[in-house]
């Protein structure tokens, strides 16, 4: 079914006739290129929305006002639409689809079944030689790491068949205790294959197993008084805890892929775990391209189905999620086909896939704060924003104020600076706010600027070419008042403020000399960069805050967080020695506290850490 394609696109007459049946939509520009692709349980619902008349996000307008044709393919079920949606992202790789590069294959470890002495080796491409293939792994750097262990824990060769075939000593590799040197007869066959059978096992995440039966057989070589054999043996299983306990996360056991979402400032930083064996053996950082506004949730949901529906990869028994996704029966539905084995997608976890879950997270977050520190996204967006304003000189410093408080107590005026590399924090400052009426945020950001650019003026530092305010016309209005008192006319001031959803991608800006109100594009460079310094801003603001008040009430750090009474702050004191130290521990040293369970020693390292 399909609109014919004119200078206008006739929704009314195009949803008159759409079917309510599950499929996808593919729509299309004035050229007929491909725009979007999206699947729906009901199609003329799902269609409907993108014409309604009030409520769109600015990229969902920009898409609508594009379209010229829409054409659907009917399917028996939403989870045949998931599977052919994901087909024609892949094929055709509309531009408003969050699009993930495609890696065109994975590296592998092999063990030939066909060598009288295999080797271990690096495999990529097309599984045609008999043996065993273990991943696959996220990188080629992590089955290098692999390769390197396997040689120091088990010294199975990793020399090619030419060079093993040729020897007439042994190479160097022997010498420096990395192989056992099959090539001249200095291993039997019965020997090699159990060293062989051990790095099997260590590959599959058994290593428990491994180091039973090392420990078992330097037993019975010390009984039979071969030494030299234990002392081997002892070793080697020294070398095996220590690579379980500093070079793997480890846990009980279990397979998953662990994923870590983060969002802010039009960019998404993803970090996935692969657990296997119940040890993370690799991770890797994705970064789609976010062309249409998008909860969470549904970010999540697209990378989801992109990243098991096409391809080859290899798909675990468990997925965990840091949020719930809603399409989450119907990814597991299209995965349960694809595998024809049980698939569950998870957000709610304890225990070790708990630790595994938060790992990732942070890793998410602090690569999107590497993403959005970036010189050249700093550079793009300056430009970006400096034409926006079009000033004629570029933006060499920014500076963003905002103003934390809890009902009026302890208010904390931040002030955080940005140049051409990013934030500049050696030039950060707090303000500490006095006499004036509680909860007053005008008078809060007239003391603050007052304080801040009197300095300035007398030459204590540096004048900006932008002043951000956190506010909306009152606030950006205060600024202009104290800089017309301070009779300084080189700063540009401009204010943003959420909309009336209180949602990123919805702000509108207030000019300072005009008191005009914009609203830009949400996948705008300069209102990335200003939703980037506006957060910096609150987050500075409300560490301030919250040391002065700590400071102010006398109190222990311990006595603000729910939960925590006396007699767990007596215990934890007890068990760490002192406030700094439980600010130091881990989640999982909180939880071995007697009283503290698992849940609330997450509570208590949020509240200590509240900037992570």
């Amino acid at each position: 079914m399909a609109e014919s394609q004119s200078d206008t696109f006739d929704a009314k007459a195009f949803l008159a006739n759409l079917s309510t049946r599950p499929g996808v939509y593919q729509m299309y520009d004035a050229q007929d290129k491909i725009l979007y692709v999206g699947k729906a349980r009901n199609l003329k619902n799902r269609v409907s929305s993108y014409f309604r008349s009030s409520g769109q996000g600015v990229k969902t307008q920009a898409l609508v006002s594009h379209i010229r044709r829409i054409e659907v393919t009917l399917t028996h079920s939403e989870t045949e639409a998931l599977l052919l949606e994901q087909n024609l992202i892949k094929a055709q790789r509309p531009p408003y689809n969050i699009l993930l590069r495609d890696d065109k294959s994975y590296p592998y470890i092999f063990i030939s079944s066909t060598d009288q002495f295999p080797a271990v080796r690096f495999h990529r491409g097309a599984k045609r030689a008999k043996g065993q293939y273990f991943g696959p792994f996220p990188s080629g750097g992590a089955v290098r790491e692999s390769l390197n262990l396997l040689q120091k824990l088990f010294r199975i060769r990793q020399c090619e068949d030419s060079f093993f075939r040729n020897r007439s000593r042994p190479c160097l590799q022997h010498q420096i205790k990395r192989c056992t040197a099959p090539c001249v007869g200095l291993i039997d066959e019965e020997r090699y294959a159990e060293d062989l059978r051990h790095a099997s096992m260590f590959l599959e995440g058994k290593n428990k197993a491994v180091i039973q039966e090392l420990a078992l057989r330097m037993e019975q070589a010390a009984m039979a008084l071969d030494f030299e054999l234990a002392a081997e043996l002892r070793d080697q299983i020294s070398a095996l805890r220590q690579v379980q306990e500093q070079q793997y996360v480890s846990g009980s056991g279990g397979e998953a892929d662990v994923f870590g979402c983060a969002i802010n400032s039009g960019v998404i930083s993803i970090h996935a775990l692969f657990v296997r064996g119940g040890r993370v053996i690799g991770s890797k950082a994705y970064h789609p391209k976010l062309s249409l506004e998008g909860t969470e949730s549904e970010v999540l949901s697209a990378f989801i189905a992109q990243f098991y529906l096409t391809g080859a990869r290899e798909i675990p028994p468990a997925i965990i999620l840091p949020i719930a996704l809603e399409d989450a029966d119907l990814i597991e539905q299209a995965l349960r086909d694809k595998t024809q084995r049980r698939i569950r997608i998870m957000h709610s976890v304890r225990g070790d896939r708990a630790g595994w879950q938060r790992l990732a997270q942070t890793n998410a977050q602090q690569q999107l704060v590497s993403q959005l520190a970036s010189k050249q996204t700093i550079a793009q967006r300056l430009l970006s924003l400096q034409a926006l304003l079009d000033m004629d000189t570029s933006i060499q410093r920014m500076e963003c104020f905002d103003i934390s408080h809890s009902s009026g107590e302890a208010t904390v005026a931040s002030c955080v600076v940005f140049d051409a590399n990013g934030p500049l924090k050696s030039d950060y400052r707090h303000f500490n706010i006095e006499g004036i009426t509680a909860g007053d945020d005008y008078a809060a950001m007239q003391q603050a600027l007052e304080r801040r650019y009197t300095r300035l003026k007398k030459g204590e530092g540096k004048l900006p070419d932008l002043l951000v305010i956190d506010g909306g016309k009152g606030q950006v209005s205060q600024a202009m008042k104290v800089l017309e008192s301070l009779q300084i006319t080189e700063v540009q001031v401009i204010g943003i403020a959420k909309g009336t959803t209180r949602k990123a991608g919805f702000e509108f800006l207030v000019n300072g000399l005009t008191g005009s109100e914009s609203v830009l594009p949400a996948d705008s460079g300069a209102l990335h960069l200003l939703q980037h310094i506006r957060d910096e801003a609150h987050r500075f603001a409300i560490t301030g805050h919250r040391a002065r008040r700590g400071k102010l009430r006398k109190r222990s750090l311990l006595e603000d967080i729910p939960g925590i009474g006396q007699k767990r702050r007596r215990e934890l004191l007890k068990y760490f020695g002192s406030i700094k130290e439980i600010e130091n521990a881990s989640v999982e040293e909180i939880a071995k506290v007697s009283t503290i369970s698992a849940k609330l020693a997450q509570e208590i390292w949020s509240c200590l850490h509240p900037d992570s």
